[in-house]
């Protein structure tokens, strides 16, 4: 039995808790956050046998496996760090951190123990048959990729000043939804080569970071473009369209909820003409039908165990969660100098 504590009383106990417990080999024994009542009142609706107003005492524990961490990003390498230290295998937020120094002490301190990112698009099961056709050359060699997501979160709807709107901590609309973007994109389309960017507020509010437009280029030649914003009062949603030399698929999320609603299309030469392609049902989502986001965490969290049962390395790891880092470096500085920039992966630290 794999035994779990969870630093961060929202996300963590939202999405986290149900994800974990989903998997039978796993107790969740702790929960750690910033207010000791809160927390302990908390962690006694959830069944949940300890509560910590202190992550560090948690993370003390002897008798505690493994650490789930879901806290803004700024703070999220110390506490990494500090779990690694102590032997636990971790499992954590994106992004990684606030800056690429956070995230490169992460990798450095990671040695041989299971460290998981929470990249969970692409365990929706949309997206995973976009990248089996894809993969088995349904539209031929990839020529482009296009991704608009446009819709309007809580944080902007509520003008609230928190991490995921503000690019000084890592958030922003590029750490809190470019991150997913630029991991799926590499998972979809092989490596980005190089980018140019852009970023901006509300107007009257251009601190309040919403928007973010790139050019892509990726090292096989195909080309690519994004634009989110999280300021679109009843937008478009999520979208994502792949067009080869034989070929388009687009997989398109018209709804407000981040993880269901995707649809999946396919065209091919000579016929011009998008027809519907059929999606596999998902028995593990339908055990959570409050929150779409469960399922695809469940499954991270399940080869999260398996990685710590089978001491080995997990994927997506912080490898991959270094590697989203550096293109939201490079996004920030192309945005700040006005100019097109290498992205090809740095040697790791």
């Amino acid at each position: 039995m794999i035994r779990l504590g969870i630093v961060g009383c929202n996300y963590g106990r939202a999405v986290q808790l149900p994800a974990f417990r989903a998997d039978s080999r796993c107790r969740v024994v702790a929960l750690a956050g910033s207010d000791a009542a809160r927390t302990a009142g908390l962690a006694r609706e959830a069944d949940i046998p300890d509560a910590y107003g202190d992550w560090a005492e948690m993370i003390g524990r002897t008798d505690i496996d493994a650490v789930a961490i879901a806290v803004p990003p700024r703070l999220q390498p110390q506490i990494a760090v500090a779990a690694l230290k102590s032997g636990k295998a971790v499992f954590v937020e994106k992004p990684m951190a606030a800056d690429l120094e956070g995230a490169a002490a992460m990798l450095r301190e990671m040695g041989t123990r299971p460290a998981a990112m929470d990249f969970n698009f692409t365990e929706v099961m949309a997206f995973r048959r976009a990248k089996t056709l894809l993969d088995g050359g349904a539209i031929g060699r990839l020529r482009h990729i296009a991704v608009t997501w446009l819709v309007e979160n809580a944080s902007t709807r509520l003008r609230l000043k928190n991490w995921k709107t503000s690019a000084g901590d890592g958030g922003g609309a590029l750490g809190n939804f470019v991150s997913h973007s630029l991991h799926y994109l590499e998972w979809f389309g092989g490596p980005i080569a190089g980018l140019s960017a852009r970023l901006s507020g509300l107007p009257d509010d251009p601190a309040f970071e919403t928007n973010a437009m790139l050019s892509l280029a990726f090292a096989s030649g195909a080309a690519g473009n994004l634009t989110m914003s999280s300021a679109c009062f009843a937008g478009s949603g999520h979208r994502l369209e792949f067009y080869g030399d034989d070929g388009a698929l687009v997989l398109a999320n018209p709804t407000t909820d981040y993880m269901r609603g995707f649809t999946l299309q396919l065209a091919r030469r000579p016929n011009a003409a998008l027809a519907p392609v059929a999606l596999d049902d998902d028995p593990l989502d339908r055990q959570f039908p409050t929150d779409g986001r469960i399922a695809p965490v469940a499954r991270l969290a399940s080869r999260f165990i398996d990685a710590i049962e089978q001491k080995r390395s997990v994927s997506p790891g912080f490898a991959e969660g270094y590697r989203v880092q550096e293109l939201l470096e490079a996004v920030r500085r192309s945005h700040e100098r006005g100019q097109w920039l290498d992205a090809e992966p740095e040697i790791r630290p």
